[in-house]
């Protein structure tokens, strides 16, 4: 299994913690945002004599809510093409193993989330990267690029929307170029939507279970953990109107018995979560977003595009090699007491040269501490013993 790329620099900030520097956390998409009080609420009421297993598929009152849920969306489901899973990470460790066999390959566009190699790699399938570059913001790459790749063992593409870790959002149109190859080569269409409510600049979201003609194809991996900011719940869901799928995704499901009963009854509760919690939660992160995207490009030899969905950016820096200097921020370097934690990109892509000068951020915490963490880092790159003028991503792409 690949080590986290996210967390492997966690004894660092441990050790820097214990001789008292204080940590900004950029480095994980763990919001500081309130869970809402309607979960919470559903928590200290449970009124349970025994902890029972649940369906192995999830609550099925908990699914049909759900389903309601989607329906608001415009993806229209019934509740018997939901299987409830243990965080967003079990719907796609089961999807890979239900739909693809092993040393099957599935195409995906990097930047990639980091997970996708340790899932892969559990379900001994072959991930084909395809490069999809700061320069354009990390749009979706050209289709001759998908179609260089694909063999007789290419089952599946997938796709992040909004991305996670660069907070693209795809459009209608990169969606349906996407429909036609997955049509044209008889492929699964995987796509993680965990972040569809944080769509920014009046931008919309589409969803892959709006494509018409695709039912067959289509394998959606959802999770509350970043939409009611309730990570530790560990609820996801697998979601598909392919009955296959799903009576395969089942028996995997059954395997590991059921779903967590606290975080379904959390996560039922969710659904009745009002609008203006989401208006408020969303004008938060713009806010977030701007500042630490403003602040990055306003840095000597940074390049940050602007996201337009979920709480991540993706940066180039001037640094000889991300890895050692967000280690270097842990270890050696300290800015009127405090560091900054980042997460190197080179975990986030299958050739970790490509992710050299790069690096995530997750806006997660106020703006107060994102204004700091700012001024600590320019400090910070200016003072970094590594610091140069970072190859294009296009030069090292070639």
């Amino acid at each position: 299994m690949p080590p986290s790329p996210i967390r492997k620099l966690v004894p660092f900030a441990e050790a820097a913690k214990k001789r008292g520097i204080q940590i900004f956390h950029l480095n994980i998409g763990q919001p500081d945002i309130k869970t809402p009080e309607v979960m919470m609420d559903a928590i200290r009421n449970i009124k349970l004599e025994v902890i029972e297993y649940s369906h192995s598929a999830g609550i099925e009152s908990y699914r049909k809510r759900l389903a309601e849920y989607y329906q608001k969306n415009n993806i229209n489901v019934d509740y018997t093409d939901i299987m409830i899973t243990t965080g967003g990470s079990e719907a796609i460790e089961i999807a890979m193993m239900a739909c693809l066999n092993p040393g099957d390959e599935i195409i995906i566009p990097e930047p990639y989330y980091a997970n996708y190699n340790g899932f892969s790699t559990q379900a001994n399938v072959v991930i084909k990267p395809i490069v999809s570059s700061i320069e354009s913001g990390f749009a979706l790459p050209p289709i001759a690029e998908f179609e260089k790749v694909i063999t007789e063992k290419t089952k599946a593409i997938m796709i992040c929307n909004p991305g996670n870790p660069t907070g693209y959002l795809y459009s209608k149109d990169e969606l349906q170029v996407l429909k036609e190859l997955a049509l044209k080569y008889d492929l699964y269409l995987f796509a993680d939507e965990v972040y569809r409510e944080f769509c920014y600049d009046g931008k919309t979201y589409s969803s892959v279970m709006q494509l018409d003609g695709l039912d067959q194809n289509v394998v959606l991996m959802d999770s509350i953990s970043k939409r009611y900011s309730a990570c530790g719940a560990r609820i996801g869901a697998l979601v598909s109107r392919n009955k296959e799928v799903m009576a395969a995704s089942l028996k995997f499901a059954q395997a590991r018995l059921s779903p967590p009963t606290f975080g379904q009854i959390a996560a039922e509760a969710a659904i009745d979560t009002p609008q203006s919690y989401f208006d408020e939660v969303v004008a938060e992160y713009v806010g977030r977003r701007d500042l630490v995207v403003s602040a990055m490009n306003a840095m000597d030899g940074v390049v940050c595009p602007n996201p337009s969905g979920a709480f991540y950016c993706m940066a180039q820096l001037p640094v000889d090699d991300a890895d050692k200097f967000c280690q270097w921020l842990l270890e050696d370097f300290s800015f009127e007491g405090a560091t900054v934690m980042l997460a190197p990109a080179s975990g986030f892509y299958s050739d970790p040269k490509l992710g050299l000068h790069q690096v995530r951020i997750a806006y997660v915490l106020n703006k107060e501490s994102l204004q700091k963490a700012m001024n600590c880092l320019a400090v910070a790159l200016q003072q970094y013993p590594g610091r140069t003028i970072p190859v294009s991503s296009k030069q090292m792409t070639a």
